[in-house]
């Protein structure tokens, strides 16, 4: 494995699929790893397992978001990897959504990104270092029928991870938008015999994740798509 050059990182809005393996990856490259979710209780086995520390957070508060920084700083100083990994989905005829739950999903999805980068950058640009990867979706680059909500949140994000590669990368920050363009696969949601490599294997994100923070800065990328083959461009 080649070394990275980042030594601290915080995953917010953590699960047990993709989060929990890029958690992982990232502990086994070397790096210590913070964990942030609304619940931090649900975290607590995942950050005894990589010998990392949970923290609670609602991404959409700005004063939690400038808590849960200050939190980590002081636990094991700021961090130079920041993995956004957290959105809301609320699905339904245009007709039918419930504008509270529009509302959310554009907040979870995209305004929270961009709370969680303010504050990542403040701490980043003093060293000229650091990188801050989005999760986007194929929602991200195509709306798809009753998924408007889902399909605003992921396209603002990206806009956010577009602009801010423009401003940052030339003062040493990488910034990348990973566009996760199918299926995951998990306990709940197993692939079907039948059509393997059809789902997503979240260890096999996480790796690309790893290998965005082992790219040199002559050749950085701003976004990466992944798909299974099933998947149609």
């Amino acid at each position: 494995m080649a070394e990275v050059a980042y030594r601290t990182a915080l995953i917010v809005g953590v699960g047990g699929g993709l989060s929990a393996s890029v958690a992982r990856l990232f502990k086994t490259a070397g790096m210590t790893v913070g964990l942030a979710a609304r619940r931090a209780a649900e975290l607590v086995p995942l950050a005894k397992e990589i010998g990392g520390r949970a923290f609670a957070c609602d991404a959409t508060k700005h004063a939690e978001v400038v808590k849960l920084f200050a939190d980590v700083e002081a636990a094991f100083g700021a961090p130079d990897v920041v993995v956004y990994n957290a959105s809301y989905r609320t699905r339904g005829p245009v007709t039918e959504l419930i504008p509270a739950e529009v509302e959310k999903s554009i907040m979870v999805s995209a305004f929270g990104g961009f709370l969680v980068a303010q504050e990542a950058v403040k701490r980043m640009l003093p060293q000229k270092h650091g990188a801050i990867l989005f999760t986007g979706a194929s929602a991200s680059v195509k709306g798809y029928a009753q998924s408007a909500p889902f399909a605003m949140g992921k396209f603002a994000l990206r806009g956010l991870a577009q602009s801010l590669a423009r401003e940052l990368s030339p003062q040493g920050i990488h910034i990348a938008h990973v566009v996760i363009d199918g299926g995951i696969r998990s306990i709940s949601r197993p692939e079907s015999p039948e059509r393997p490599d059809s789902m997503l294997d979240p260890d096999a994100i996480a790796q690309n994740y790893l290998n965005l923070l082992q790219q040199q800065r002559s050749a950085w990328a701003w976004e990466i798509e992944l798909r299974p083959w099933v998947e149609r461009f």
